[in-house]
């Protein structure tokens, strides 16, 4: 029944797009200051590497997290001071233009996570629960968006790309 509502009614799609310009506005802000003040994340990825989450008992709660960072991420850091500072400017953009809301939804929820396994929480966790409403809500979130006619624009073309393949085989 609640999925129901998110995914169809209007009056949630004015909800989630509420909480779809909150969590734009942060990604966004958050890229743009790393595309505009000099990010390097080889101080982050140290850091984390060198203090990796722990549990109560003292071992390594995301070992393969910090084998990850520690064999692919610091070595190829250059590749992640790109990636990082655009993924959250578009994924900023998507959420605030409603534009392909629920990729943009989709890999913001990846780099909170990722974020959170390397220890970071800050406001990590409510990005994460007000992440997934949007996630769930999918196509409804940008329903006052440039979702309206972008998804059905994407979904049109798809079927004609289909119908086009299955002719010619």
């Amino acid at each position: 029944m609640f999925n129901k509502f998110l995914r169809e009614k209007k009056s949630s799609a004015a909800i989630l797009t509420i909480i779809r310009l909150y969590l734009g506005y942060s990604w966004f802000t958050a890229g743009l200051h790393k595309l505009t003040g000099g990010f390097d994340a080889a101080g982050f990825l140290k850091g984390v590497t060198a203090n990796p989450v722990k549990g109560p008992d003292g071992a390594l709660v995301y070992g393969w997290y910090v084998e990850f960072l520690n064999s692919f991420a610091l070595p190829n850091v250059d590749v992640f001071n790109f990636i990082v500072p655009w993924g959250e400017t578009l994924i900023g953009l998507g959420l605030l233009l409603g534009c392909l809301t629920t990729a943009a939804m989709f890999f913001g929820l990846v780099m909170n996570f990722s974020f959170f396994m390397a220890g970071t929480v800050s406001h990590n966790p409510t990005d994460i629960f007000l992440g997934f409403i949007i996630l769930t809500a999918g196509y409804n979130a940008g329903r006052f968006g440039l979702d309206r006619w972008v998804v059905p624009f994407i979904r049109k073309t798809a079927k004609t790309h289909n119908r086009e393949n299955k002719l010619v085989a």
